[in-house]
């Protein structure tokens, strides 16, 4: 086949031949765009939306394989070409680096097929996702690490071939040694944070999805990147901080080992509440409530002020977010069942009139304003 390819290569034009070449190219890059797109629209058009590798290849690698194998046939096909020699070097290189470049962004693209299956592998929806968390922290951080690394190899592998900027390159590593270190110190901080970053995505002292309060605002790790955190803040806002914030200054993780949590109610009362009856209608209404959780359900006596007794209420939930709404549930319940069986053990100041004998002060009740 070889010796077939060389004898039409010398009997045809050159021009003719190299069209010729080029039109086989190009029609190996559309039969390959018309195949991706055709298994893309079964894929669109299927109603499963279970994981799959091959819809995941397809979807990934349909770009890049639209210029990689184009260019790969291409510099297959180059020796064959008939070129002037005043071109066939530049010709050459410049397909090598175009082929260069396909194949980083290929590669980039694996990285997120096998992103995809341990999404798989790891579910996230889930009531108890803390091992998902996890390695879905460390394979983001990864990912990002490995997507900096393929771009700078290629960007270094594209400067070598060219003489002058290896020239170049050798003159600035042997002979400008000052520069060297004004960068090391303009760059410090960044180096800081690329470790800060690599320190959370093995120690993990937060997690993607954990639930924060930093900066006295409660909201979930959204996005962690090489050099800052999203938080997602509960009203929709987003705070953005350093990636090493995480490692210099305290912050309040509540998932970080369970999503399970306690919240508490307060609940001020005169002195003639019946805490036992409380205590039965807290029961009561934990176990009407689907958000709590059926580990804690407690009613104290925790303080004693001049004019209230202070009780607290302890309960427990599968979540923060199901903790706020149970103990907003909770709160408003017990409020109206004190005023609709107990409405005297509602808050009340008590004053002792001028003229009134003593033994009578503890009769005089009036309702506080």
């Amino acid at each position: 086949m070889e010796n077939q390819i060389n004898v039409w290569s010398k009997t045809w034009p050159h021009w003719l031949w190299n069209m010729a070449i080029i039109a086989i190219v190009l029609l190996i890059g559309i039969a390959v765009k018309v195949i991706v797109k055709l298994l893309l629209n079964y894929y669109k058009n299927k109603k499963d939306n279970s994981y799959s590798f091959l819809k995941s290849f397809i979807t990934h690698f349909s770009r890049p394989l639209n210029h990689f194998i184009p260019l790969l046939v291409i510099n297959l096909f180059l020796p064959y070409l008939t070129l002037k020699d005043d071109y066939a070097d530049d010709v050459k290189k410049w397909l090598g680096i175009l082929l260069l470049i396909s194949f980083a962004s290929l590669l980039i693209n694996a990285i997120t097929i096998l992103e995809d299956y341990i999404y798989y592998k790891y579910d996230f929806n889930k009531e108890d996702n803390l091992k998902e968390r996890k390695v879905r922290t460390q394979l983001q951080f990864v990912r990002q690490v490995a997507t900096v690394l393929i771009v700078l190899i290629t960007l270094a592998l594209i400067l070598l071939s060219f003489e002058n900027v290896r020239k170049l390159g050798a003159g600035l590593l042997t002979g400008v040694g000052i520069g060297g270190i004004i960068i090391g110190f303009a760059a410090q901080k960044s180096l800081g944070n690329l470790l800060a970053g690599f320190q959370i995505a093995f120690t993990q002292p937060i997690r993607i999805d954990d639930v924060l309060v930093v900066e006295g605002e409660w909201g979930r790790v959204e996005d962690i990147t090489l050099t800052y955190v999203v938080i997602s803040i509960w009203d929709q806002r987003r705070l953005i901080l350093p990636i090493n914030y995480f490692i210099e200054k305290p912050f309040q993780n509540w998932t970080r080992t369970t999503s399970q949590i306690l919240g508490t109610v307060f609940i001020y009362v005169d002195y003639k509440i019946p805490a036992e009856a409380m205590r039965n209608e807290l029961l009561r209404l934990l176990n009407e409530s689907p958000l709590w959780d059926k580990r804690v359900g407690k009613l104290q006596v925790t303080d004693i002020k001049e004019n209230v007794v202070e009780l607290r209420i302890l309960v427990s939930a599968a979540n923060s977010s199901n903790a706020f709404d149970l103990r907003c549930d909770i709160r408003e319940k017990m409020v109206a069942f004190l005023q609709e069986h107990y409405p005297e053990t509602l808050p009340r100041n008590r004053y002792v009139l001028a003229n009134e004998p003593v033994e009578h002060i503890s009769n005089t009740d009036i309702n506080k304003s």
